[in-house]
């Protein structure tokens, strides 16, 4: 309605500005014409005015009618040449009904006074023509929009009411249920959001289910180990004396504290990931050079490759830097490297290559061992899980756990792959978040 009412404003506007600017020139034109020729000049022009879209007066000063079609002078015109519009309440001679006219009047040197007034009708027509076709398009357009309007809020409820419907499924204890996609809109944004942090939370739910069934099972047998070490102790104190005490007491006393220290191995294990899954602040990040990193890192474990008549190799070349905690990424290394060192056998190889991909910089520990099924490839990065063929080997089962929790505070990723034969394993060294 606002934009209705400006462009009535503005067409009105411009048709009284273009009519005031013909009855200007008209004006002009009979101000040059002498007095006694005036009159004869009007009766003339009236003449030829057969659609009467002009009219005409001459008054004289004291408002008696001289000549023309109009036949008073209207009360309170301005005799200045400045246009006004007369709604049907100008005089005008024989029966004639007064239409909506644009008027001028000057008052010339002799006193006189000419008045000039146009009809507006076709004009006012043609312009309410087309406001009312505006206003029906108008109309149309508000329909339309209404309706589209109606429709949009109708799809958008329904994804709103799916949505709580998926929510109270969530929060009734479903973690395998996701917010419903489809869209591009900032509600589709919400629930990718809202999705990534279930699948999060999903995963750290896992972690910790995986987490208690690992020291459920992990831990019961060297519990049952020193238990039964503390019960033949006890027995052999009870029927034993003396050297041979002590002889009985020594190896089943040395086992039982091997026993503890794996337990406590394990334990520490798991607090260290606990705590560094636990790390949010990044305000400890610095620019670390990887190429120097890794030669530090097998710099550490080249007297252990070499008790163990392992061949340890390095190839490093220079790559751009990253932003990361170096204490951090060198225990991450640190343990791949042992890992690759604890299951290869005497005799073999293992290799770090540090090289520039085209995301940025990847690590690679690369041994000639038992290698690692397809099917285990994932779940090895989980906390104290070993593989059946791996499980003779001392261990906890938590180093690449802690590794896990090291890429993911950097939002690094690790690929476990085939050497053939041997294990591959990948560390990419740049961004894996949600976008």
């Amino acid at each position: 309605m606002l934009l209705l009412g400006f462009m009535s404003w503005v067409v009105t506007g411009e048709m009284e500005r273009q009519n005031d600017l013909v009855m200007d020139w008209q004006l002009t034109y009979f101000g040059a014409i002498p007095r006694a020729e005036l009159a004869e000049t009007i009766g003339h022009r009236l003449e030829r005015e057969r659609m009467h879209a002009a009219y005409y007066g001459l008054f004289r000063a004291d408002g008696e009618h001289l000549a023309g079609d109009i036949t008073r002078l209207p009360a309170g015109i301005p005799t200045d040449r400045k246009g006004v519009t007369l709604d049907r309440t100008l005089p005008l001679a024989g029966a004639q009904t007064a239409p909506v006219v644009r008027a001028m009047a000057v008052r010339r040197r002799d006193g006189d006074v000419l008045l000039v007034a146009r009809d507006l009708t076709h004009i006012i027509r043609i312009r309410d023509t087309i406001l009312n076709a505006l206003l029906l398009s108008s109309g149309l357009c508000l329909a339309a929009g209404v309706a589209g309007g109606l429709a949009l809020g109708m799809r958008q409820m329904r994804r709103v009411r799916e949505i709580r419907r998926v929510t109270q499924l969530i929060a009734q204890g479903d973690l395998n249920q996701r917010l419903p996609v489809g869209g591009r809109d900032e509600l589709d944004m919400l629930s990718h959001l809202v999705n990534h942090m279930l699948d999060e939370v999903e995963r750290l739910m896992t972690e910790v289910k995986g987490a208690c069934d690992g020291i459920a099972h992990d831990l019961r047998t060297p519990l049952a180990h020193v238990r039964s070490l503390l019960a033949h102790i006890d027995e052999s104190a009870r029927g034993a004396s003396g050297d041979r005490q002590t002889h009985v007491w020594m190896p089943m006393l040395e086992r039982a504290r091997q026993e503890t220290d794996q337990l406590l191995d394990r334990f520490r294990a798991m607090l260290r990931i606990s705590e560094i899954g636990s790390l949010k602040r990044r305000g400890g990040f610095a620019e670390i050079h990887l190429d120097a990193l890794v030669r530090d890192v097998c710099e550490l474990y080249e007297p252990l490759a070499e008790s163990r008549s392992i061949s340890l190799s390095v190839e490093a070349t220079a790559v751009q830097v990253v932003h990361g905690d170096r204490a951090l990424l060198f225990e991450a290394l640190s343990n791949l490297l042992d890992n690759a060192l604890k299951f290869t056998p005497a005799g073999g190889a293992v290799c770090v290559k540090l090289a520039q991909m085209r995301d940025g910089p990847q690590v690679d520990v690369i041994d000639n061992g038992p290698g690692i099924p397809v099917g285990e490839r994932h779940a090895v990065m989980q906390r104290f899980y070993r593989g059946e063929h791996t499980r003779h080997i001392a261990g906890s089962g938590l180093g690449l756990g802690i590794v896990s929790a090291v890429l993911r505070v950097h939002d690094f990723s690790a690929r476990i792959g085939s050497a053939e034969p041997g294990t591959r394993v990948s560390v990419e060294c740049w961004p894996h978040t949600l976008a």
